[in-house]
Order: structure tokens, then sequence, then C-alpha cells
């Protein structure tokens, strides 16, 4: 068992298996290229932050709810930064309150141990009998073993299909695409069966196009559409699919808040272990803030 993060005492003794890519050290992961990724797990507060919905009713035992999940860079020129001047924090949202949060070093890449990111993301809320209808995430979760996870801890869920040879391929076969209307804009739809990753599992990837407005060749497709693919169930229809990941946006706005709002832009201290439980507590305080506008907005306009 290794001891992996700092010694506060926030962050507990944890034993991993890890796969063929990667074995755990002190303060992180170890590629085979012997680079250096350092991750802080804190379940301590986030258990808190996740018990301290629960007693302001934020989030109610057995109901289910939406799970979104997003990793951001935030800027910041500390120590152990490295690539990309800043960190790389993944953050778990439900019903728009942050309820799990895992800051890594900048230079980790978006899918690497996501997996294992996302199963904590999930397994805390699970601890509490917060049940996940659907999930939903970018195309940095679109994997064979992050998939794997996201489908095994929520009933649906839909992810943004990464560009491929193989996908534009299947494409080109579509025949059908259908006229639909999103936010006053106008976009053409069609349903294609996933071919890669979970062929058995009649999975189905939703094409979008939207016509270029400069009118530039895509240069997978060949034509002036710009695609978008979002990988999901056969239960809803198309722009209701689109309509669904369309709530991804809020995550977005979830990090926006926390940099200006929250001071994840100024963080104070100048090592990564110290700066997420900052992040953490100051989730906390955005968790409760939300709570008190919406006690306050019933007394007052």
């Amino acid at each position: 068992m290794d001891k992996m993060f700092d010694n506060s005492g926030l962050c507990r003794l944890i034993d991993y298996e890890i796969g063929m890519r990667g074995k755990l050290i002190g303060y992180g992961y170890m590629s085979d290229s012997v680079i250096t990724y350092n991750f802080n797990i804190n379940e301590k507060l986030n258990r808190l932050n996740i018990k301290s919905l629960k007693l302001t009713k934020e989030l109610t035992e057995a109901k289910y709810y939406d799970f979104l999940y997003d990793n951001q860079i935030t800027a910041n020129n500390k120590y152990d930064a490295k690539k990309n001047k800043g960190y790389f924090p993944g953050v778990a949202t439900i019903d728009n309150k942050i309820v799990y949060i895992e800051n890594r070093a900048g230079n980790a890449n978006v899918k690497f141990k996501q997996e294992e990111t996302l199963g904590r993301a999930y397994g805390l809320p699970a601890e509490e009998n917060i049940l996940i209808n659907c999930s939903i995430m970018d195309a940095g979760s679109y994997s064979k073993n992050i998939i794997d996870v996201v489908a095994q801890n929520s009933k649906l869920f839909y992810i943004r299909a990464n560009r491929s040879c193989n996908l534009f391929k299947q494409i080109e076969q579509i025949s059908d695409w259908q006229g639909v209307e999103i936010n006053y804009k106008n976009y053409e739809g069609a349903s294609i069966s996933l071919t890669q990753f979970f062929a058995d599992r009649k999975y189905r990837l939703i094409i979008m196009r939207e016509k270029r407005d400069d009118h530039q060749t895509d240069i997978f497709a060949g034509d002036a559409y710009t695609y978008r693919s979002i990988l999901n169930d056969w239960q809803n229809s198309e722009k209701e699919v689109i309509e669904l990941y369309n709530q991804r946006g809020a995550s977005e706005k979830v990090f926006d808040e926390m940099n200006n709002d929250f001071g994840w832009k100024h963080l104070p201290f100048s090592f990564l272990d110290e700066n997420a439980v900052f992040m953490i507590v100051m989730a906390m305080i955005r968790n409760f803030y939300i709570f008190m506008v919406k006690k306050v907005s019933l007394i007052f306009d």
C-alpha cells in the first residue's frame, strides 16, 4: 500500500491495481516513458461535501439525477503545475452542484486514468444512495475504458464522439438526413449503429451536421458541413438527445464561476495538494451559496 499524496491526513492511504500503461508511485502515476503525473485524491473532503448537500436537502436519497463531468485547465504558475502552466482538475456536478473534484497536474491527458477518477466520482454519491439517471460528457471521455465505467454507473449516457476516418466512412453511407431546429438554428440529423468499442451492445451514434457559413470543405467529410456526433441509447429522438447533451454547457459555466467568483483563478498555495483542498472547500462554499440564495429568494424578490 502506497501513501499516494500529502501528510495532512486529508488524503487516505490507497492501494491501486494499475494496468499495463502505468504504475502508482509516491505522488501520482508514472507512465512507461517515465513521466510523472501528479494527482490529488481527497475522498474525505469530497464525502463531506456530498453529506453537506444531503443535509441541506440539495440532494435527496433514492432520487435520480443527471451527472456531468468535465476537465478544464486552471491557469497558474505554481511550482508543480508542469505542462500547460496550470492544473487540470476533473469536476463532477449533479443538478448544478459540485459533487466531486480531483486535482491533477496540467501534463495529464484528459483521458489518462479518467476511468479511475470517474469510478471514485460515481462511488461517493452511491455511498449516500444518490442515483444517476443520465451521464453527460464531452469527447474527452470517449474511450472504451471510460465508457465502460459510465455505462456501469448510470442508466443512460450521452458522450460526444471523437472524429475519425472510420466514423466518416459510416457517415458517407447516410442518405436519410432529417431536418431539426434547435435554439432557432437549423441542423440535419441521422442515427447509425456504433461499430467501434462495443458493437455487440448496439449503442447509437447520433450525427448532427450544420452548413458552414464560410463554405469551407471539411477535411474528413469532403463537404461544407460541420459534423458532431453523440454516443447514446436508442430511447430518445435525435432532437431530444442533442438537447440533453447541450446541458453540458452547465459544467462549463461551473468552471467559469469557480475561477472568477470563488477563487480558483487565484490559488493561494504553492503545491497541488494544498490547492486541491482549497478548491474543494470553495466548491462547498459555492454549494452553500446556491442553497442560501434559494432560501433568501423565497422571501425577497
